[in-house]
């Protein structure tokens, strides 16, 4: 059994996501090459790696957003491409890049992500959270690549989902921002999170287990700390080149 999993009366651990050998191939490519992931139930599971490593590829497969080449997922037991609408229900998800509607408004937008969900969260709420207040009445295009990254992450929320991945958290955001948002995913009690990142203090602070991936598959896999032990180093960063003999800066194909 997985260290730190909650488990029931079985001793089983209660799964969030359980994502078998995952594979996708694009024509002579291979992307992602065999991955498996079991991620407990109010987990915050961290996916590291460098561009192209196979990451954002990795979560649009669990998400349903992009199919498997082989492989099977699992969220609570649903099954993303079969059981599309109930997992829409318990999903919430924010990829790299936001592809909204331009000339709605931030409130608007919020307002309509409501409207998909039967339990939303409270959209002025929402807006506080991510802090949009003042901006309620702007048109999504006239927003910062910061603001649009902060609504983006509230509206991945609104449905106060089971299950929410974030792929890039808080790139581009100010120090501030940062916090801020750290602070709230650390007050999402019982929720689990899939954090795709490349800040090392991000990652430490937040997850209570890591995958690095390379080339399409995990080289490594526990808790931060676990991982630096694995390595013999002090920091998470220096745990990640010595075992995958890249730094997070090495630039390759997208994912």
């Amino acid at each position: 059994m997985l260290e730190g999993m909650r488990t029931n009366s079985d001793q089983r651990p209660l799964l969030a996501v359980d994502a078998q050998h995952l594979v996708k191939r694009y024509k002579n490519k291979t992307a992602v090459d065999g991955i498996s992931l079991q991620i407990a139930v109010g987990e915050t599971f961290g996916i590291l790696g460098t561009n192209g490593a196979g990451k954002t590829t990795t979560v649009e497969m669990i998400a349903g957003l992009r199919k498997p080449s082989e492989g099977t997922v699992r969220i609570q037991g649903l099954d993303p491409f079969t059981d599309r609408a109930k997992v829409r229900q318990i999903l919430g998800v924010q990829l790299q890049q936001a592809y909204l509607h331009g000339s709605l408004t931030v409130r608007e937008l919020v307002d309509l992500y409501r409207s998909f969900y039967p339990n939303p969260r409270d959209a002025a709420e929402a807006l506080a959270m991510m802090e949009l207040t003042d901006q309620a009445k702007t048109k999504f295009d006239d927003l910062s690549g910061g603001q649009m990254q902060r609504l983006s992450i509230a509206l991945a929320l609104i449905g106060q989902p089971r299950v929410v991945i974030l792929d890039e958290l808080t790139t581009g955001l100010d120090p501030r921002a940062r916090r801020r948002i750290w602070g709230t995913l650390e007050s999402l009690a019982g929720q689990t999170v899939i954090l795709v990142s490349h800040a090392m203090d991000e990652v430490e602070r937040l997850c209570d287990r890591v995958a690095l991936i390379d080339a399409g598959r995990i080289v490594a896999q526990g808790t931060p700390g676990q991982l630096m032990e694995k390595a013999g180093t002090t920091t998470l960063e220096d745990a990640f080149v010595t075992i995958t003999g890249k730094e997070l800066t090495d630039q390759e194909e997208d994912d």
